[in-house]
């Protein structure tokens, strides 16, 4: 295995928007190094590694994992691609951060935790919000009592797919297309963290936007955790003007968080009680990216573990299949967090 430091050399698999615009300044900015990207294709992934100044580019995923200067390896390939990616990583000793979702089915996403832990390499999923300021002072102020009892939630992440995206994620079913599996399972991430384990989830999912596509772009759902908490969610490509939020709402107090459901480190968050409303003090806000990446950074030292780790993104996947199916058959569906083979 790779020997990690806390600033980690990485491999990008994927020569991807969200490597390009988020992750790779990100690791910039945290002094980790960035030693060399693979695409499928060998111009775009040279013309991409020059643009921003990775010295190596192939399309050979088993000549960048040959590589020892990197220690650990970022995977944005499309969905259908991270259980094999990810097993490749792993048997090249790679630590693997992995691009939500997880995998296209459970068993895939299982497979890949167990491969990881067997394997003594660390395994985390980008998914940003749980570690933003504002969903970190959410939580700590419901798990301080402040609402009382959680009863609902309401999430808004309804927005605009930008054209540059509107290719696979709207036409390409085996690659994992539609809004549930982009956004749904952000929004899973972060209810899961409020609330536990979720239970079941119904939903209507359509196709609305001025697009043609071969799965849902907009979807509306609700999922039951324990003790009764409902988590209702608004998901779409195709809204163009709104702003996404949060709600928690409890016996004793509602929390009403704007502008949260974003990329970026901004938002307010704002608590009603017998008391009245007030403005909530959100500090240590920094870029998402970093936040992911330094706590993954930290994990593959044996100092901590990733802001999200694998079990965790299992997790918010298993939600939104839920959601599909539901959305699919008319029906609720139970959330199963655990493959057919028992665990």
């Amino acid at each position: 295995m790779t020997t990690s430091t806390v600033t980690p050399r990485w491999g990008l698999i994927g020569a991807s928007d969200i490597a390009a615009t988020r992750m790779v300044p990100a690791m910039r900015r945290l002094g980790h190094g960035v030693t060399a990207v693979c695409g499928s294709s060998a111009p775009r992934t040279t013309a991409w590694a020059t643009a921003h100044g990775i010295p190596h580019a192939t399309t050979s995923v088993e000549a960048l994992l040959a590589r020892e200067d990197i220690d650990a390896v970022y995977i944005s390939t499309t969905n259908q691609l991270h259980l094999p990616h990810t097993l490749a990583s792993v048997a090249a000793g790679k630590h693997v951060l992995c691009e939500k979702p997880l995998a296209l089915s459970l068993a895939d996403a299982w497979a890949m935790v167990d491969a990881c832990r067997t394997a003594g390499v660390v395994l985390g999923v980008n998914h940003h919000l749980p570690g933003a300021a504002t969903h970190r002072r959410i939580r700590e102020l419901v798990a301080a009592g402040a609402v009382g009892r959680p009863l609902a939630a309401r999430v808004f992440h309804a927005v605009a797919l930008p054209e540059r995206l509107r290719g696979w994620r709207l036409r390409d079913p085996g690659a994992g297309a539609g809004v549930v599996l982009d956004i749904t399972c952000h929004d899973a991430s972060v209810t899961n963290a409020l609330f536990g384990a979720p239970v079941e989830a119904t939903a209507l999912a359509v196709c609305q936007g001025p697009w043609e596509a071969s799965a849902e772009d907009a979807v509306m759902s609700v999922v039951r955790y324990g003790d009764g908490v409902l988590a209702q969610t608004h998901d779409a490509f195709t809204v163009a003007h709104a702003r996404t939020g949060l709600e928690v709402h409890g016996t004793d107090g509602s929390i009403t968080a704007v502008d949260v459901m974003t990329q970026d480190p901004i938002g307010t968050v704002q608590l009603q009680d017998a008391a009245g409303s007030r403005e909530i003090d959100v500090p240590g806000r920094r870029d998402l990216y970093e936040v992911v990446l330094e706590a993954f950074g930290h994990a593959a030292c044996g100092t901590g573990e990733p802001a999200v780790t694998g079990p965790q993104g299992v997790h918010a996947l298993a939600v939104a299949l839920a959601v599909q199916e539901a959305a699919r058959t008319g029906r609720t569906t139970p959330v199963a967090l655990t493959s057919a083979a028992a665990r």
